[in-house]
């Protein structure tokens, strides 16, 4: 694998590994919605520098003009829902656990590619299924399956329901193959008049200290934008892309280090064994079993 691709990719792990903490610091002072809108004006800036960059500001006008309807249903599914969920989720449980519920869309993107992409459902794809969703329900019971007591059943719906929105969003991705960078550029662009306008509604544009907003630009610079457009890269340069997807995986025991130190959060033993258990039942969809 290409050793610039490897190193390009762990830098992004170790983004993403921080993000979490962020949140959770961040969403002590604002609102979901608020720390989002910051995220995504940042994001905006960023891959508009990236897409003049490119040379790709025709192409942007060129797809907004021929696919208005389809780059707004994209906007709408993410950034907007998508983060707005995972964000709630975020201010109801523990980072840990949020962070974990959030690793299970790659389960509902294999269960969402049976009806919209043709896939065949396999034995697979169902032990991948129980394997992921065994992890949901020992972090959301905080380890006591047998008496199914959730402990913040509401946050936990909302850190596992986000996942539809954002397999959808790759499912769509999927229909209409278009440059990488110039649809986040669209996504995150029509994004930010919808969440301008939630602000507006709820009063979000009150001032807000300057330690929330420094979270939420930092947020959408290593979470979304730069984070984005490192990954892209370093996709293009690998001749592996499983391999190098997997070390995503080195993210959340990273960040649980980081939770504990920066938040404060103790690592529970039950979250530890649930991300496991998610993370199984990601990676075991990923294994070719060989025709004997």
């Amino acid at each position: 694998m290409n050793q610039k691709a490897i190193w390009l990719a762990l830098c992004v792990v170790l983004m993403w590994s921080t993000v979490a903490s962020a949140f959770k610091l961040t969403l002590s002072l604002i609102s979901p919605l608020q720390m989002l809108w910051i995220a995504v004006a940042t994001s905006v800036v960023i891959l508009l520098i990236a897409t003049i960059k490119q040379n790709k500001l025709t192409m942007a006008q060129q797809y907004l003009r021929q696919f208005p309807g389809y780059f707004l249903l994209l906007a709408l599914l993410n950034p907007t829902l998508y983060y707005l969920i995972l964000f709630a989720a975020y201010d109801l449980l523990p980072a840990q656990q949020a962070q974990a519920l959030n690793y299970t869309w790659a389960v509902v993107l294999s269960i969402l590619a049976v009806p919209f992409l043709g896939q065949r459902f396999t034995l697979k794809n169902l032990l991948s299924i129980i394997l992921a969703y065994t992890g949901v329900l020992v972090i959301a019971t905080e380890g006591n399956l047998l008496s199914l007591d959730f402990q913040n059943p509401l946050g936990v719906v909302l850190g596992a329901g986000s996942s539809v929105f954002f397999a959808s969003y790759w499912i769509l991705n999927t229909r209409k193959p278009m440059d990488a960078v110039v649809s986040l550029l669209l996504c995150f662009g029509l994004s930010l008049p919808m969440l301008s306008a939630l602000m507006l509604w709820q009063g979000g544009f009150s001032p807000m200290p300057w330690e929330a907003v420094a979270g939420g630009i930092y947020i959408g610079t290593f979470e979304m934008g730069f984070a984005f457009l490192l990954w892209m890269q370093a996709m293009r340069m690998t001749d592996n892309t499983a391999q190098l997807s997997n070390l995503v995986y080195l993210s959340p025991p990273l960040s649980l280090i980081l939770l504990s130190v920066l938040v404060g959060e103790p690592i529970m033993f039950s979250t530890v064994i649930g991300l496991i258990l998610i993370i199984s039942g990601v990676l075991f969809q990923q294994i070719r079993l060989s025709a004997k």
